[in-house]
C-alpha cells in the first residue's frame, strides 16, 4: 500500500532529524530505503524495525 511509504521529508520529520542525515544514510545504506527513479521511499514498518535493532538501551549502535 503506497500509505505505508515515507518520504524522504517525511522520514525526516518522523526521526526529527534533518532531511539531509536521511538522504545521506540512505545513500550510504545506513537504513532501509529504495529509490524510485529520482526519488527515495522508506517503508514505515522497516524503519521501525531498523530503529528499534540499531539502538540498545538508549544508545546508538555503531555499525
Amino acid at each position: 500500500m503506497v500509505s505505508d511509504f515515507l518520504t524522504a521529508e517525511e522520514l525526516a520529520s518522523y526521526l526529527k532529524v534533518d532531511i539531509m542525515t536521511v538522504y545521506r544514510l540512505a545513500k550510504n545504506r545506513k537504513i532501509p530505503a529504495s529509490k524510485v527513479g529520482h526519488l527515495w521511499r522508506f517503508k514505515k514498518t522497516e524503519i521501525d524495525e531498523w530503529f528499534r535493532s540499531s539502538h540498545v538501551n538508549g544508545n546508538t549502535q555503531n555499525n
